[in-house]
């Protein structure tokens, strides 16, 4: 029996599970083995000596095998480890499994080293457990002997190492873990020998300081119990199966009544019984040996991989681990501070609330955690998020009354996040909410139409779409609802009978404002289904699309253009005069299929479309409207299609009249002697407006508006009194006018003369605006500041690329005046401080102002590039302050301070994310070094050279630098400096021993490593009535095994350090440390550095001390600091250590990324803090009694009550 000394209680299975198998055979051994034969062999007859079962290097071929002392051959040639062989993954698992197990039954032990040293291998360790180990050495041993071999300089082994080949490796790992347990279900893991050994030697690997080791043992540990759930669930369905069958025997009358197949019955079930029982000790040692301690490690994927298969555990046998006393470890751990872990957590919950019966029996879990669960839909990390919803999605399946509104409206506002995964799960969360669910009027209404069920579906949507007062963002809406939703999206049909039909008597009529927002998701869902891809700000590109979705895209495009070209112009002859609507209903044909107007007969509908079109623009002069009329045209005028002509002819007819008004209303306005009035002003830019709109997508060339318009802007700066929209307005259709004009110059389509009047009203056109930058009215300045822009870029040099040379002509360099202009309008409009008065009083901006935002603007566009220029800024004021007071700097003089204050406020302005600015930081000392050292001293050799106090201003800025970039900047400092450099102590060199410093100081502090707890977990997890299985090995005394293990690798560590230091002050830790802890009492200053932690260095620079002095000096300030902390460590653990249990505080390495104390769990008042508000019963929670138990008067306590689990210093105390 598997049980650790210091238990109490014992693990206890409920065998009311569901029948899967019906066979009175089904626990036979397949062999026909009894399933029981060897049970105890170990506890009579020890381990066998080694040294005769592998006589002469064990070379003897097992009979039958493809193994040589435990090593596969193939082809009689090569010998390979079981690590080897799973690595390759070309044999199946189940036949190496088989011939494992075919030499564990010849010669168990060597099996078993073989066994042993797979886990080691597996580990990454390069080293072996020989068998003279295995025979006298206690597990402890085994594993320090192992972690003094392990390859300290290597932070990688086989679980974290990358490519197909390792991730490969990692799942033949567990599989082969799974078949090993499976195929030796019915006999050798109840021999009291293999379990024993394997649970011992992955209880001691987990609680190593060495990551590789702790982490690998935790996942095999972790599948080893997983694979014995299985075989224990088998073992309870058989239980049933053989308490009805022997039912049913005794309740036959006596004459047919088999009492032999009684007997039968009733030895199988004791012996089912007595299988059972080896099984829940055997998971007993697992979950307390490693799980309760490594569910909180240091490392979160050790974590992650605890949290991942309990989840499994309470899913596959919910009967025995549904309940509070395993899901409060799930509960707890959602508050990790790894975003891995947290999303283990809701994928273990997720695979619980899936199956609504267990999701029933969840109540209390997610009464207690459900606000975390909530409050974990905005977590940092979007993976969780998404997972965090799809959960809340779940547990409102199970049961509506869980979640308040409060609850829902915190997921619903989701569907507008930029992050598509996100927005499209809150999606599914809102269509469950608000539309799974039918009333039983519902039921009977037809599928389509303003009466059936998605009418009333869609005008919840418009309904929620407007509660939420996110207008502008429908097509957000639409792309989270299209994957659950997308058949209530596409029913075009009912959205066009909302809004074309009257409503029916005793139906509420949509409002304006409603039908407003139909038409918008009407558009959106239209413009989702043609295009295929997500809106603006999610996604990053346009994907490949499969066939089945080129289909459904053209299907969907099909029935949009049969739908909408006959509703269209019904709805636009309805919502004429109503911008917003009007707006969206244009954008629809540009998603039609042209072709079919034609092969459809569809061309009068497509005349009833153009006669709105002129309509709308004829009734509207709102530039949004005349834009989107101007585009449908541009769409419908497509030469590809036979419809063009018939568009075309509308479009010319169209703008034949705006020009023809246009020239008549604009002789009338600009009559001398005659001052126009409002009227006529508002017919002029209505007029103009139109033209303008239409001419940014049509070519309107033949016009010949360039005259008009240049007029029109030529009396305005005349008069002075031009109303400033016409003016505007003009300048935007000029504009236009030269940008068709070039267009035709660029393709060659041109007349020969072309390129000289384009030439003419390109540079006439350029002074008109120049002209304009004078004018009083803003709006006008701005507009004619913008189109000088864009001229001015359009007409560079950069025209004549492309083979495009024979555009030379019209390449056009501002002169001296324009610059001038261009630049006064720029101080005078935008660098103004909008919270400022001169905004109001027109008064310039200050210098300083100027210098700031274009310091920022530059640093926003290239952070590099703004670094290289403040360090190049910084250096001219030094050359300045050299050249006014010669070669010998004072560093007090007002110069000097005033440069390097200068410095201090650059430095701030790099903000506090140092990675942003890593790179940026990172060349500027690169540069400012450089500086430094470029020129030589006047003074000859042995001075320092010329510029060495800049490091004292480049030294402001080593705050900046993150610890790594430290190092590597020091080590680029040195490249320049001498070996005589490094010595000197001069008042002339301390610029060079500050900036040292500055790189120096602080290069160390993050380095972090924590020594192991209390090691009391023993060799074997047996009771002690089965240790003679492990008699046999040499104990050694605590004390000398503190002392060993402690001394063994921190000397050979401490020393490869020493032979690594670069810089006296660059220490590291080293990446292993002792598995056990030295006794406070006997543990001396010497032995304590082994644990590693970090202390700040002093400095003295003006004494200088050889590189191995220093480093020994810091040694022994080092032990004697930490073994002061580290006693005061000890005797508070001591402190809270409970008397019947031994255990390892939370152990940590030298990890990167170090857990801190809330995730560790490791502090009884930080536990308080996480669960607050929770309250959270940890109440005994017994398992029910077993109809196959009978013999059992009560049930015993649950093993896995916190109190008996876990010391004080975590442990949740009662609330209720």
């Amino acid at each position: 029996m598997i049980a650790a000394q210091d238990l109490h209680t014992e693990f206890q299975f409920p065998q009311e599970a569901e029948s899967q198998l019906s066979s009175d055979t089904d626990l036979e051994d397949p062999d026909g083995k009894n399933a029981k034969t060897g049970k105890g062999l170990a506890a009579r007859k020890g381990k066998k000596a080694l040294g005769d079962k592998a006589k002469g290097g064990g070379a003897g071929r097992l009979p039958g095998l493809g193994r040589v002392n435990g090593h596969h051959q193939e082809n009689g040639m090569e010998n390979m480890t079981l690590f080897e062989v799973v690595k390759m993954g070309k044999s199946a698992t189940q036949s190496v499994v088989d011939d494992w197990i075919e030499a564990y039954k010849q010669e168990r032990d060597i099996a078993l080293l073989d066994l042993i040293n797979f886990f080691i291998q597996c580990s990454g360790c390069k080293g072996a457990v020989s068998g003279e180990m295995f025979r006298h050495m206690q597990n402890s041993e085994i594993i320090r002997k192992m972690t003094e071999e392990f390859d300290e300089d290597s932070g990688e082994y086989p679980l974290t190492l990358s490519g197909p080949q390792w991730k490969k490796f990692r799942i033949s790992f567990c599989d082969f873990i799974a078949v090993l347990v499976r195929q030796c279900q019915y006999s050798i893991i109840y021999d009291e020998y293999m379990m024993d050994t394997v649970i011992s030697l992955l209880t001691g690997l987990s609680d190593s300081q060495v990551r590789a080791f702790r982490h690998t043992s935790t996942l095999a540990a972790m599948k080893l119990m997983t694979a014995l759930v299985n075989v224990a669930l088998n073992l309870s369905i058989n239980m049933d199966n053989t308490q009805r069958q022997y039912e049913a025997e005794r309740n036959k009358v006596v004459a047919k009544r088999a009492n032999d197949r009684l007997e039968l019955l009733l030895q199988k079930r004791k012996e089912l019984q007595e299988n059972q029982d080896e099984i829940e000790n055997m998971m007993n040692a697992i979950f307390k040996g490693v799980f309760v301690h490594r569910y909180r490690d240091a490392i979160a994927e050790i974590r992650a991989i605890c949290i991942e298969e309990i989840g499994v555990w309470m899913k596959l046998y919910s009967d025995a681990f549904l309940n509070d006393s395993y899901l409060k470890y799930v509960g707890w751990t959602m508050h990790d501070k790894q975003g891995e872990v947290r999303l283990k957590c809701l994928t273990a919950l997720q695979g619980l609330f899936y199956n609504r019966e267990l999701g029933a029996r969840l109540e209390l879990f997610t009464s207690r955690f459900k606000d975390r669960i909530v409050s974990m839909t905005l977590d940092k990390e979007y993976d969780v998020a998404v997972q965090a919803i799809k959960l809340l999605t779940l547990v409102l399946q199970s049961s509506d009354e869980v979640l308040t509104a409060e609850d829902c409206e915190s997921v619903y506002h989701l569907v507008y996040s930029a992050h598509r995964p996100i927005a499209v799960s809150a999606g599914e969360f809102l269509f469950k909410k608000l539309f799974s669910h039918q009333s039983p009027e519902e039921e009977g209404l037809p599928r389509r139409g303003r009466q059936s069920l998605n009418g009333s579906l869609i005008k919840t949507t418009v309904f929620f779409f407007l509660e939420s007062e996110l207008h502008e963002h429908g097509a957000y809406l639409v792309d989270s609802l299209w994957e659950c939703a997308s058949e209530l999206l596409k029913d075009w049909e009912t959205m066009i009978s909302l809004l074309l039909d009257e409503p029916v008597p005793g139906e509420e009529a949509l409002t304006d404002r409603q039908e407003t927002a139909l038409v918008e998701l009407m558009l959106c869902a239209i413009r989702q289904a043609c295009e295929c891809h997500p809106p603006v700000g999610r996604g990053t590109g346009k994907r490949v699309l499969t066939a089945k979705e080129k289909k459904t895209q053209l299907d969907d495009r099909t029935r949009i253009t049969e739908m909408f070209a006959v509703a269209l112009p019904l709805l636009l002859a309805k919502y004429c005069v109503d911008i917003d609507k009007v707006t969206n209903l244009l954008q629809i044909p540009k998603y039609f299929d042209l072709d079919i107007y034609t092969t459809g007969r569809l061309e009068k509908h497509l005349d009833a479309l153009l006669r709105q079109i002129w309509e709308v623009q004829d009734k509207h002069t709102d530039t949004e409207v005349l834009e989107a009329c101007s585009t449908t045209y541009h769409y419908l005028c497509n030469e590809e299609f036979t419809i063009f002509n018939r568009v075309d002819i509308a479009r010319s007819q169209l703008l034949d009249e705006l020009v023809d008004k246009f020239n008549r209303l604009l002789e009338d306005f600009l009559q001398e002697g005659e001052e126009p009035d409002e009227d006529d002003a508002y017919q002029v830019l209505s007029t103009l407006k139109k033209i303008s709109a239409f001419h940014n997508a049509h070519d309107l060339s033949k016009w010949d508006l360039f005259t008009c318009n240049y007029r029109l802007l030529n009396t305005g700066l005349q008069n002075g009194d031009m109303p400033e929209q016409i003016v505007i307005h003009a300048m935007q259709c000029t504009h236009y006018i030269i940008l068709w004009h070039l267009a035709k110059v660029s393709d060659g389509s041109s007349l020969k003369g072309d390129m000289v009047t384009l030439r003419k009203q390109m540079r006439a056109f350029c002074l008109m605006c120049q002209r304009y930058l004078n004018s009083i009215n803003t709006a006008v300045k701005e507009q004619a500041f913008t189109i000088l822009c864009d001229l001015l870029l359009i007409f560079s040099h950069q025209i004549m690329s492309s083979g495009r040379e024979q555009l030379e002509p019209l390449v056009y360099t501002p002169d001296s005046s324009l610059q001038a202009e261009l630049l006064n309008f720029i101080l005078d409009q935008v660098f103004i401080d909008q919270d400022d008065d001169n905004n109001s009083t027109g008064q310039s901006p200050s210098p300083l102002y100027i210098i700031k935002e274009t310091m920022s603007k530059t640093r926003q566009i290239d952070k590099v590039q703004c670094a290289k220029t403040l360090i190049l800024s910084l250096q001219a004021l030094f050359n300045e302050m050299l050249s006014d007071l010669g070669f010998n700097v004072d560093r007090s003089s007002s110069a000097f301070c005033g440069i390097k204050e200068l410095a201090r406020r650059f430095s701030l302005t790099f903000g506090l994310d140092q990675l942003k600015t890593r790179e940026a930081i990172a060349m500027l000392h690169k540069d400012g070094i450089e500086f430094a050292f470029k020129e030589p001293s006047p003074q000859g050799e042995g001075s320092p050279p010329l510029n060495l106090a800049f490091l004292d201003i480049l030294s402001e800025f080593s705050s900046k630098l993150i610890r790594q970039d430290k190092k590597t900047v020091h080590m680029y400092l040195e490249r320049f400096m001498t070996f005589q450099m490094a010595l000197q102590r001069e008042d002339c060199w301390l610029p060079l021993i500050s900036y040292r410093n500055s790189l120096q100081v602080g290069g160390d502090d993050d380095t972090m490593s924590v020594i192991s707890g209390i090691s009391s977990r023993g060799s074997t997890i047996r009771s002690k009535k089965s240790k003679p299985a492990a008699s046999s090995k040499r104990k050694l005394p605590e004390g000398e095994q503190s002392e060993e293990n402690s001394c063994s690798s921190s000397d050979a560590v401490w020393v490869n350090r020493e032979q690594n230091v670069q810089t006296p002050v660059m220490m590291h830790s080293p990446h292993l440390t002792s598995t056990v802890l030295r006794d406070p009492k006997k543990m001396r200053p010497e032995d304590s550095y082994t644990a590693a932690y970090t202390m700040p260095t002093e400095q003295h620079p003006h004494q200088p001390v050889p590189p191995h002095t220093q480093v020994t000096w810091m040694l022994t300030q080092r032990q004697q600091a930490e073994a002061r902390q580290q006693q005061e460590r000890v005797t508070m653990h001591y402190a809270k250590m409970r008397n019947h249990i031994r255990r390892g505080s939370g152990l940590m390495e030298d990890d990167e990324e170090p857990i801190v104390e809330d995730v560790m769990m490791s502090s009884e008042d930080r536990l308080e803090d996480i669960n607050e508000g929770m309250d959270f019963d940890t109440m005994d929670i017994d398992l029910p009694a077993s109809k196959n138990r009978r013999e059992r008067t009560e049930l015993k306590p649950d093993y896995f009550d916190p109190s008996s689990i876990m010391d004080d210093s975590v442990r949740i105390f009662h609330f209720l």
